[in-house]
């Protein structure tokens, strides 16, 4: 799936990744591919992504939201 980090004053990460792990406000969740659609607020914690190589990315965040959509997945963090 295609993934893409954003903060407000940079990129942190935009390529593909087969796993990324969420600090959600109600838990911590997975998306892998094919999930189904979702939108959900983050709290403070780690994202974090295994890439198609099978390298592991980790982003500490303060807060954000994700929406995922066909294999699109689209993290907006603080």
């Amino acid at each position: 799936m295609k993934v893409k980090i954003t903060k407000p004053d940079a990129s942190l990460y935009d390529g593909p990744a087969r796993l990324v792990q969420l600090p959600g406000t109600g838990g911590k969740f997975e998306i892998l591919e094919n999930h189904a659609p979702i939108i959900s607020s983050l709290s403070k914690g780690i994202v974090r992504l295994i890439d198609n190589e099978e390298k592991e990315h980790t982003f500490d965040i303060r807060g954000g939201v994700v929406k995922s959509q066909q294999n699109d997945l689209l993290i907006l963090v603080q």
